[in-house]
């Protein structure tokens, strides 16, 4: 048998990895924004770090579905690269 490596969650990895390159910064007001430096245009806000967390990991997900839908480039994140046609097992 050949070495070869399966990604089984490619993209619950590519989220997951994604949302641990979050910035998260506390406004005068105490509103928590959140940002995904590699991912432009993901930004969040919420009362609490955690709403902003799920604001932000809701927000990259759709961001991530309708970049594959209309084939938009995604940036590859800790080497997962959504842009690749897919591979299927023979």
């Amino acid at each position: 048998m050949k070495n070869e490596q399966f990604t089984y969650n490619v993209l619950s990895d590519y989220i997951y990895f994604a949302m641990k390159g979050a910035v998260y910064n506390a406004l005068d007001d105490g509103t928590i924004t959140g940002k995904i430096l590699a991912c432009e245009g993901i930004f969040a806000l919420g009362k609490t770090e955690v709403e902003c967390q799920q604001r932000l990991q809701s927000t990259l997900e759709s961001w991530i579905l309708l970049g594959l839908k209309f084939k938009h480039p995604l940036p590859v994140i800790h080497g997962i690269n959504l842009n690749q046609e897919p591979r299927y097992e023979k």
